[in-house]
């Protein structure tokens, strides 16, 4: 048994970051052990998550494992999980209650957790305490051991724990089951060393190391080769691409410029710290037509004095002017969106309208808003907590109200032009329209024939709404 510790997970070493290339391996002794069975993977989290998701997939199927949307079909069961928040973390222990019931009636049944909660020492404890019934567990750092760790489970019988908590190296050759065929996400880095004092990920995720700009590179040219149309390059702190490297002098926009010339119609890239956003990205961003006007640029918060308790490393001012960097460069067309969390320790009314002023100069064309969400073990959990559930809620209507505002305006001014968006599936709202996305990250339901699934093409907007735009196809 290994389970997570919390204190080696913290660790950061001058240690050389190993690129290791040959560490996935399928033994011949479960190479069929899937044949005539179903896996069910349920993904929670942000898009890191989704893509482990993906090589959990191909993994299982290169063990002739079979893929099923109803987890009570399932012969395996794995729940991909994301610590960031106190929902989250409810959500799996709720679906586990679930599970439960059907390993009753299923007793051959395996079911195993994996992600971001499987890092957490006091996840772990409750589920060897409380969880017995389960299968296995494993992390973030040996997602390609899957196999191995499978296998020493059907020899014990046992609840297997197999989780690491070093700085952790770079894989390659991990396979990946992709969920689209039309767009794809690609891994540049892993790991964050920022340390925010509200954030759990730099000791689930190891420490901050970047894949070899080559590997990077190759992997878009297969994917163009395939067919596929976008690529969004993954980081928990994007920005900070390239930093870990001893012997090159290479970092985001280099890898941004050489991801542009490989001819892919669309790049994407996520999620940014605004620390590390360097004028030479954004001129990079402004060069290249293939580099999607979009940036994620999340703040937290719009008071300075909250940006120190949480180890943002910038202030307000220092955002605004990057903010408006990009907007100049890029101009009103480009959409910028961005994070906020509410109720942080200590947060007073007066640091709460500096939050409200931020996002009223910004008129983000949408944000992700969070009540803050204390996590054990991280600096801020042990903070004097003293604004009520009561305030924390209406602080976020508020701020919500705020943000809806600008996002309806932001589409309202794209009603009558022309924009090109990538058709990806049948609308969910109406199965006689197609939905797709602006390359600025608008999603657009279009009265389109199927046949355009998979296109970009040029749309006239005729509606818009708070978070979503009607259009039709303009030939």
């Amino acid at each position: 048994m290994l389970k997570p510790n919390f204190k080696e997970a913290k660790k950061r070493t001058k240690e050389d970051i190993k690129v290791l290339r040959e560490e996935y391996v399928v033994p011949e002794s479960v190479k069929e052990i899937g044949k005539g069975k179903k896996y069910f993977i349920k993904t929670y989290g942000c898009q890191m998550n989704e893509h482990d998701s993906e090589m959990i997939s191909a993994i299982l199927e290169d063990m002739k494992y079979t893929k099923t949307d109803t987890y009570e079909d399932a012969d395996l069961i794995i729940l991909n999980t994301c610590a960031i928040r106190e929902n989250a973390h409810n959500k799996t222990f709720g679906m586990l209650g679930r599970i439960k019931h059907l390993k009753q009636t299923k007793p051959e049944l395996m079911v195993a957790l994996a992600g971001c909660m499987s890092q957490e020492e006091s996840v772990v404890d409750e589920i060897i305490s409380k969880y017995k019934w389960m299968d296995f567990v494993f992390g973030t750092h040996n997602i390609h051991k899957l196999p191995e760790i499978l296998e020493e489970h059907l020899n014990t019988k046992k609840l297997e724990v197999n989780v690491w908590s070093n700085e952790g190296n770079v894989i390659e050759g991990i396979p990946a089951k992709r969920d689209s065929s039309i767009k794809a996400w690609v891994n540049i880095m892993y790991g964050c060393d920022k340390f925010c004092t509200y954030c759990i990920v730099p000791y689930t995720r190891g420490k901050q190391r970047s894949r070899m700009p080559e590997d990077i590179i190759s992997e878009v040219k297969d994917l163009i080769s395939k067919g596929y149309k976008e690529v969004t390059l993954l980081g928990q702190n994007v920005n900070a691409y390239g930093k870990d490297f001893k012997n090159k002098d290479y970092k985001m926009e280099n890898l941004l410029e050489d991801v542009a010339k490989t001819g892919i119609e669309r790049v994407r890239f996520v999620t940014s710290h605004p620390w590390d956003f360097t004028d030479n990205m954004i001129d990079i961003i402004a060069k290249y037509d293939n580099i999607c006007n979009y940036i994620h640029l999340p703040v937290q918060s719009g008071s300075s004095r909250i940006l120190k308790l949480m180890g943002r490393r910038y202030t307000k001012e220092s955002y605004l002017e990057l903010y408006k960097k990009i907007r100049n460069k890029l101009g009103e067309n480009a959409s910028i969106t961005t994070d906020i969390i509410v109720g942080f320790p200590g947060e007073t009314k007066e640091d709460f309208s500096d939050t409200l002023a931020l996002a009223e100069e910004c008129k983000y064309d949408s944000a992700f808003t969070f009540i803050y969400s204390p996590r054990q073990g991280t600096p801020a959990a042990s903070m004097e907590d003293n604004v009520s559930l009561d305030e924390k809620n209406e602080r976020l209507y508020k701020l919500n109200d705020v943000i809806n505002k600008y996002a309806k305006e932001a589409n309202d001014k794209l009603v009558g032009k022309v924009v090109k968006v990538l058709l990806e599936s049948v609308s969910e709202k109406d199965s006689s329209m197609l939905a797709g996305y602006t390359d600025t990250m608008k999603l657009v339901n279009v009265k389109a024939d199927k046949k355009y699934i998979g296109k970009i093409v040029n749309v006239k907007i005729l509606e818009a709404k708070t978070w979503s735009l009607d259009g039709e196809i303009d030939e």
